[in-house]
């Protein structure tokens, strides 16, 4: 069944549930060529395209999972008539795609779950784009956002919702979820802090030091989620192979289940030493 996500408009407030946090994968248009280009070798560009649509897939399936754990239930006043209470449960978070090219929103359609908002990006730089980023999310009606990337496959539920939960808590404060290569696969605002996203040297592994320089510079509570790691070269590719087709990875392991699977269907079909080197 064909998915028709609803596109945000980033002049215009949406209706959002009161204190909601946006959970926004930062995505370009997963097509063959333009996406995952650094994994080209051993992978194909058409493969890597591929790759680029099962983490999407598994990581909007952990946000959907962590909005599900940080719903709440309210109680609403009865309707036509009716005697008591009813239960409702409250959205506190929202799962949304913020897409680049403009006019590429039908790629989604059978990614994202039918629940997730799009938005487009703006911005030439990579710096900007976050910046603009979370401040249209603020625009629309959210009350805090989480900027994710799109290369963490294996990060948890559990991270999204811990990231939630701390965005939720009086006063102003930065989340940022750590990866293992110096940068992170999240940042969490209450406000949008520009300075969070200035002279920062993207693509380095700089990028968290000096983000953590920011957050001191403007007075701002950093609080860090468990860590996790960027699959954007080959050797990454090998370790996310061996966590998630190793010997001792049990068959019912819940993590990036897509991601698994088409890894899986490659050394089946080829061996392993295409993209696995024993």
């Amino acid at each position: 069944m064909k998915i028709v996500h609803r596109v945000l408009d980033s002049n215009r407030l949406a209706d959002i549930d009161g204190g909601s946090c946006a959970l926004a994968v930062m995505t370009k248009a997963p097509r063959a060529g333009e996406v995952k280009t650094r994994l080209v070798p051993p992978l194909t560009h058409d493969e890597a395209a591929q790759l680029n649509s099962s983490f999407l897939r598994d990581i909007a399936a952990a946000i959907s999972t962590a909005i599900g754990e940080t719903a709440r239930t309210c109680s609403r006043r009865p309707v036509d008539g009716a005697a008591g209470s009813q239960a409702a449960t409250e959205r506190i978070a929202r799962g949304v795609g913020v897409y680049t090219p403009t006019g590429a929103e039908a790629a989604y359609e059978n990614i994202l779950p039918e629940e997730f908002f799009l938005i487009a990006q703006r911005g030439h730089n990579f710096g900007d784009r976050l910046i603009f980023a979370a401040e249209d999310l603020f625009k629309v009606g959210f009350a805090s956002v989480c900027l994710i990337n799109s290369d963490s496959p294996t990060v948890p539920a559990e991270s999204f919702s811990q990231a939630v939960e701390l965005l939720q808590l009086p006063g102003d404060r930065i989340v940022l979820g750590p990866s293992d290569d110096g940068g992170y696969y999240l940042i969490g605002l209450k406000k949008l802090h520009r300075e969070m996203f200035e002279r920062i040297d993207w693509s380095t592994e700089r990028v968290l030091d000096q983000t953590l320089q920011r957050a001191a510079q403007i007075g701002a509570e950093v609080k860090l989620l468990p860590a996790g790691y960027d699959v954007d070269d080959w050797a990454k590719l090998e370790r996310l192979c061996s966590e998630l087709l190793g010997e001792n990875t049990s068959s019912d392991y819940g993590i990036a289940p897509n991601t698994r699977k088409f890894l899986a269907e490659i050394v089946k079909r080829e061996g392993r030493r295409r993209i696995w080197p024993a």
